[in-house]
């Protein structure tokens, strides 16, 4: 019996260890619960000082029961009225680190900081003011607050939120009223225990930090200040681009010119000082345009360079030309451009259609426009070219416009005089603008202006006067280019088509062929319609401005 017992006995033991080896394991091997992640509470003493110069020098001892990490989102900026944020700069940190607004603690921990702008002079007094203990990511059990560094005159706190106006657990002072003492409990996470102490004034140099909240109302403020401001630059920037094209933009004057024209000299035909269709576009509205050049080719025509052929068509048909290059022109007589606008149309050609102007043509248009300005500045009437004029003043004017605009930006965000940027970018504008507007005649070009207009007076009266008959076909044909220029095709042609070398009728022009059962009769409608359509031609290459 006594062997049984005994073996049982064995048995029972061996059991025992193999079922208490598991837990024997897991007792080894396990960490404290806690250890490497947040505490569940924790508590807070905190003792501030206030210095001289208004900096709170402030320890917070952070007590837990677990050690583990823990995180504070400190309040920095807060609303102070409708233009400013009040900002508390925390410097100085030790015992944790501090990343843009949040503390990192490893609890248990003290952590030292200072604190500037938190205090705020009013009158006769002074007010402290701090989120002493607050936006904790874990909730705080415990909390209190001791405060010294003056007189205190009075003392309240608040808890919970922070717009919470419910008081703390407890606020006091000593009986020398040289520290104020603050308390309370359970202060859920993110929670925060508001002090704040009243000082006599003068108790420190502190002041609010303040930073000028950004909005458009604010940026661009108008008032006494900035609205003279505005005024005296809008005068200063508007006046100098006024003086600076009474200066340089002017025409100069052209003085004791007879400005009457005499169409017909010795039987012949005289234009005004001499002067071609495409110089008279030009100096008229100091443009290269597309009509100097429309001009142009029918003035090439009507002096013997080359023949516009109206070409048969259906009723249904785009209308077209044949532009024919005549023999034996006397070249040597073209002006720059008008030899290279010659030679763009034909191209080594004896003709072409209007239709098929492209290629060479579109390409060689630029030369043209080159060419005429540098006419109007060979004879005298520019002292500069006049589209080297308009685009320096208006690159002036952009950049002026842009400069204003960056002003504008860095004046609206930093201060409110956002305004002041607007006055740079309207004398800007009214530079690029003006611009336009800059390029200047000499007197000479002022007298050759003057003729020209007394011309178009002429030309638009229709009046034959004492030309005589034989002439009358060379002088309206001739005339008719400057028609062109002065947009009177429709008058003149009509002129044109009721006279002939004898005073009669006849089917052609000997510039200007028409198809079958074609005559002059037709003639105004037919040269209405060639200028319409060369002038689309010549705009369809962007290579010179419209009207």
């Amino acid at each position: 019996m006594t062997g049984i017992r005994l073996m049982l006995a064995t048995l029972g033991a061996v059991a025992m260890a193999v079922s208490a080896t598991p837990a024997a394991a897991m007792a080894v091997t396990s960490v404290p619960a806690g250890v490497g992640s947040a505490p569940g509470t924790i508590t807070s003493e905190t003792t501030i000082n206030l210095r001289k110069d208004g900096v709170l020098q402030v320890s917070e001892k952070i007590g837990s029961q677990t050690p583990g990490e823990v995180r504070r989102t400190v309040l920095t900026r807060t609303r102070y009225d409708d233009e400013h944020d009040r900002l508390y700069r925390l410097s100085n940190v030790k015992g944790g680190t501090l990343t843009g607004d949040v503390l990192t603690v490893r609890a248990p921990a003290t952590v030292t900081y200072e604190v500037a702008g938190a205090v705020t002079p009013s009158g006769d007094v002074q007010e402290l003011r701090w989120f002493a203990v607050s936006g904790w990511n874990v909730p705080v059990s415990k909390a209190t607050v001791r405060v010294t560094g003056g007189m205190v005159q009075n003392l309240t706190c608040f808890a919970g939120a922070l717009t919470s106006a419910i008081g703390c657990t407890s606020a006091s002072m000593d009986h020398s009223a040289t520290q104020a003492d603050f308390e309370q409990e359970n202060l859920a996470s993110g929670q925060a225990l508001t002090v704040v102490v009243g000082y006599p004034g003068g108790t420190t140099s502190g002041a609010p930090i303040l930073e000028r909240r950004f909005s458009l109302a604010a940026a661009f403020t108008l008032n006494t200040v900035t609205g003279g401001a505005l005024a005296g630059l809008l005068v200063l920037m508007l006046g100098g681009v006024t003086l600076l094209y009474w200066t340089r933009g002017r025409d100069a004057r052209a003085a004791g010119q007879d400005h009457r024209v005499a169409a017909v000299l010795d039987g012949h035909f005289t234009p005004p000082d001499g002067v071609r269709p495409g110089q008279i576009g030009t100096l008229v509205d100091e443009q290269a345009d597309v009509v100097d050049v429309t001009a142009t080719i029918v003035d090439l025509a009507v002096r013997g360079f080359l023949r516009i052929d109206e070409q048969p068509r259906q009723v249904y048909d785009a209308p077209d030309w044949m532009l024919v290059r005549l023999p034996s022109a006397p070249m040597d007589t073209l002006l720059p451009y008008e030899r290279a606008l010659y030679d763009a149309v034909f191209d080594g050609r004896e003709a072409v259609l209007l239709s098929q102007l492209s290629g060479s043509f579109a390409q060689n248009l630029g030369k043209v426009r080159d060419e005429l300005y540098a006419d109007v500045v060979r004879q005298g009437w520019f002292a500069r070219r006049p589209d080297s004029e308009r685009t320096r003043w208006t690159v002036i004017g952009a950049v002026l416009i842009v400069a204003g605009l960056l002003a504008t930006a860095a004046l609206a965000w930093f201060t409110t005089y956002g305004l002041l940027g607007l006055a740079v970018v309207i004398g800007g504008a009214a530079l690029t603008v003006g611009g336009q507007y800059m390029p200047a005649k000499t007197a000479k070009g002022s007298a050759a202006l003057a003729h020209t207009m007394g011309f178009r007076e002429y030309l638009f009266s229709g009046e034959l006067g004492d030309v005589p008959e034989q002439h009358r076909v060379e002088l309206f044909s001739r005339y008719l280019p400057y028609a062109v220029i002065f947009d009177g095709v429709e008058h003149w042609s009509r002129l044109v088509a009721s006279v002939t070398g004898d005073g009669q009728q006849a089917d052609n022009l000997y510039w200007y062929h028409g198809p079958a059962e074609w005559d002059l009769s037709k003639f105004a409608g037919s040269m209405r319609t060639f200028t319409t359509t060369t002038s689309g031609a010549i705009s369809a290459t962007r290579q010179l401005r419209s009207l």
